[in-house]
């Protein structure tokens, strides 16, 4: 038995600018796996399920749903960086808040357990359950139908409201890419696509509904950038370990970008604190507040790939 998940946490921590914890690598990983032996693992290469098994941890809190903003390993340099560039201007808003994401990451770090953060996790860990669930085929195949469901209505948004145009295509958009990746997994291992479940009809739902005025863009950009770049950083972790363990290496379309995937990121950062930097405290504690809610949804996702979602 292998403390999976430290693994995972070092390697996301080692690889990435920004330490983004999707709930999978906590939830699925972290529910203390095991990794068989080579002897093992060689002989069910064709199996339809994970050669991994993880214990289900129980109902998981808002913070173990979908930990996105964990930035632990963002350099001091490139936070002094960010907050000079956007507080310059002269006498904006601006100059009297920090930077957006410097307080989205704060809020985020919070609703972690010590654990998972243990100088600024306040949360409470869960008690783990020795009962176990191994992922299938199918499952993956949910969690990638309800992605792209919540990631077309993303896109809706952005591309119906003048005041989120400068988030049409940056790069990371995901629909094109899960429409192939849907595809193939249905040809490949002779599934038949499922409707979209539960967990994605209800946030997508609440996304759609959202944005009834301007000042409710704060709290759009919350869930904006917690399901973007959970999956532009943790999430792509998943994907290596869900290649191997279940694809026999291939790499989902999901994962693959056509630009450098820290200079999208940065881009989009940057446009996030462009469009943040004249908002109130008022609009901005809006953005901060929905941060629970962005993991709750997302996390209800993530569920499929850990037990912890019904179709």
């Amino acid at each position: 038995m292998i403390p999976f998940y430290h693994a995972l946490a070092l390697a996301l921590a080692s690889s990435t600018t920004d330490a983004f914890v999707s709930s999978p690598s906590y939830a699925v990983m972290g529910g203390g796996c095991a990794i068989p032996s080579s002897s093992s693992s060689s002989s069910s290469s064709s199996s339809s399920s994970f050669r991994i098994a993880c214990r289900r941890p129980p109902p998981p809190t808002p913070a173990l749903l979908f930990m996105s903003t964990a930035e632990t390993s963002e350099s001091s340099a490139s936070s002094i960086a960010r907050r000079q560039s956007t507080e310059g201007g002269g006498g904006g808003i601006s100059d009297v808040f920090p930077p957006i994401l410097d307080e989205l990451r704060d809020v985020a770090m919070r609703l972690h357990t010590r654990e998972q953060a243990p100088r600024e996790g306040r949360a409470e860990s869960p008690v783990r359950s020795t009962e176990t669930h191994v992922p299938t085929h199918m499952d993956y195949l949910r969690f990638l139908v309800d992605s792209r469901a919540i990631y077309v209505v993303l896109e809706d948004i952005v591309n119906n409201n003048d005041k989120l145009a400068k988030f049409r295509k940056t790069g990371i958009e995901r629909t094109e890419e899960l429409e192939r990746d849907i595809a193939w997994m249905c040809d490949k291992f002779d599934l038949h696509r499922p409707s979209v479940g539960n967990a994605g009809t209800t946030y997508a739902s609440e996304l759609r509904t959202m944005v009834k005025s301007d000042d409710d863009i704060p709290e759009f950009i919350c869930h904006y950038y917690n399901y973007y770049f959970a999956h532009l950083a943790g999430g792509r972790m998943i994907g290596k370990q869900m290649s191997k363990l279940l694809l026999d290496g291939e790499t989902l379309e999901f994962y693959k970008w056509r630009e450098d995937v820290n200079d999208l990121k940065a881009k989009v950062k940057d446009q996030i604190e462009e469009i943040a930097k004249q908002w109130t405290r008022e609009e901005r504690d809006k953005c901060v507040n929905a941060t629970a809610d962005a993991f709750k949804g997302g996390g209800a996702i993530n569920g499929y790939l850990y037990g912890g979602s019904a179709h």
